[in-house]
């Protein structure tokens, strides 16, 4: 399996993992869900101002967040060509707020982009929490990897998804 990776920066924004550990963390949530196909993702690390006006936008709800999905197609769809890679979606973080979120949970930055980016890979590929029981299912996936790529050490868990209850 491939990964094309698009990183995108906007000006003056500057995110807390690198585009290299980005590709291995998105690696790793492929492999751990089980796609073998070949996938491209975009991921952009965007302001405050930028990712509230894609809520409002595509989620009625014009207030920042921390990372936000846009599916596109999913490496199991039988309509995909093998020979083809999934462009499975767009991935947008916004460093400022995910910056205010590590001190409140008490992480770092680098530890809660690494969650915002497994959370959003999990999103594409078709996860979300908007019961209790998926909210669970989705922490426990997001726990395993994050295990799995180490860390700063400071995210010892996803404590419950902390986008319990919101829409997907």
């Amino acid at each position: 399996m491939d990964v094309e990776l698009d990183f995108f920066c906007a000006d003056g924004v500057t995110p807390a993992i690198d585009n290299e550990e980005a590709q291995r963390l998105i690696r790793l949530v492929l492999e751990d869900r089980n796609v073998e196909r070949d996938c491209m993702v975009s991921l952009s690390f965007v302001s405050d101002d930028s990712i509230a006006e894609l809520n409002g936008t595509w989620r009625n709800n014009p207030h920042p967040t921390d990372v936000l999905s846009f599916e596109m197609e999913h490496p199991w769809d039988e309509d995909l060509a093998q020979d083809e890679p999934c462009e499975l979606g767009d991935i947008v973080i916004a460093p400022d707020f995910v910056a205010h979120q590590a001190t409140e949970f008490g992480t770092t930055e680098a530890d809660e982009t690494r969650l915002m980016l497994v959370h959003g890979m999990l999103h594409l590929l078709g996860f979300d929490h908007m019961n209790e029981s998926d909210a669970c299912k989705m922490q426990q996936i997001e726990d395993a990897i994050l295990a799995r790529m180490g860390g700063d050490g400071t995210l010892t868990e996803a404590i419950l998804t902390r986008h319990r209850g919101e829409e997907a």
